[in-house]
């Protein structure tokens, strides 16, 4: 099945027919300017992406998940960006044509002879890049291009990011918001119940001697054996497994497209597997003191759970400290017991 060329304006009647009060319609410029302030920004989203998936046929998990994804290459990548309510990124070659003479052009007709991804979302006559509607139209063709179908989506993405790392983010995000339904997926926990005795201080950058010179990249958080170990995020479970430094260990990646990594653990919670959706809180495993060896060494150190942050920028992924971050989660859950 392919695109509708008009589900662009069909889209902006849908908005402005929601956005008006019951038994009047006032047809007006439409831009999304005219769609009253949302009292939860991540509900008007959501709401944005289910009505561009009734008239795109696009799923709205994965057009939640591209918008998601942009944001995340956003913030690793700098970018200056207006506010929006979404955060889907062009650059002016992308937008109006690589070979268009005019990389500010706002014409549909010129910006399409030159091959460019800028649409006419919002039914005014104009392509604006820093417009929602029709940077959602932008992307809605580009991911239809061939096909409606999952395994097509993701062929397009690719096509488009040239970069299997995205699609498989995109992926991620789309699974995170089609189990939880919903985009509100911000909210942390603290590793540990905060109840248990544990200890920890900022152990970044410290150097460790086992494989080789290396330098620490997390923070150790020491507690006893059997001392549960919690999801900190909403988030998929990207890795789980043996490492011969970690031990056993899992990979969480949330949709602010970070990786939490949890190591030297005992064991698994029953059942957990990859591709699991997981959220704040939920038991995932138990501090131990595995790894350094072959799979099922265990007591070269004393017990403790290795915690890291890594963010991605669409093409690597580094380490960050994760001790502020912890900090901020153990007060956060504290102030809550106290409440």
């Amino acid at each position: 099945m392919k695109s509708r060329p008009f589900w662009s304006r069909v889209l902006v009647l849908s908005l402005l027919l929601s956005a008006t009060e019951s038994g009047s319609l006032s047809i007006k410029a439409a831009s999304i300017a005219d769609i009253k302030p949302p009292q939860n920004l991540n509900a008007e989203r959501k709401e944005l992406f289910e009505k561009t998936s009734l008239v795109s046929g696009i799923p709205w998990t994965y057009l939640a998940a591209v918008d998601q994804y942009e944001r995340t290459m956003n913030v690793a990548k700098k970018r200056n960006v207006h506010q929006r309510i979404t955060s889907i990124y062009f650059t002016d070659s992308e937008w109006t044509g690589l070979l268009n003479p005019d990389q500010q052009d706002t014409n549909p007709k010129s910006i399409s002879f030159f091959h460019g991804f800028g649409r006419d979302g919002s039914g005014d006559g104009i392509a604006d890049r820093n417009n929602d509607l029709d940077l959602l139209a932008a992307m809605a063709q580009l991911m239809t291009k061939n096909g409606m179908q999952e395994e097509n989506l993701q062929i397009n993405l690719w096509n488009y990011y040239q970069n299997s790392r995205s699609v498989e983010r995109i992926k991620q995000f789309a699974t995170i918001f089609g189990t939880l339904n919903t985009l509100d997926v911000g909210e942390h926990a603290f590793p540990l119940p905060v109840n248990a005795d544990y200890s920890y201080r900022s152990t970044w950058g410290d150097n460790r001697g086992w494989g080789g010179h290396r330098s620490h990249e997390g923070t150790d958080l020491f507690a006893r054996y059997g001392v549960p170990v919690r999801s900190t995020c909403y988030g998929i479970i990207e890795v789980k497994g043996w490492n011969p430094y970690g031990g056993w260990r899992i990979g969480i990646r949330d949709a602010s497209n970070i990786y939490h990594y949890y190591a030297h653990l005992s064991g698994f919670q029953k059942g957990i597997k990859e591709n699991d959706v997981v959220k704040p809180g939920q038991t995932i495993g138990w501090v131990g003191s595995s790894g350094y060896g072959k799979p099922g060494t265990s007591g070269k150190f004393p017990p403790h759970l290795h915690f890291g942050l890594y963010r991605d920028n669409g093409l690597t992924e580094w380490s960050f400290d994760p001790y502020p971050s912890l900090r901020k989660w153990e007060r956060e859950e504290l102030s809550k017991l106290k409440n």
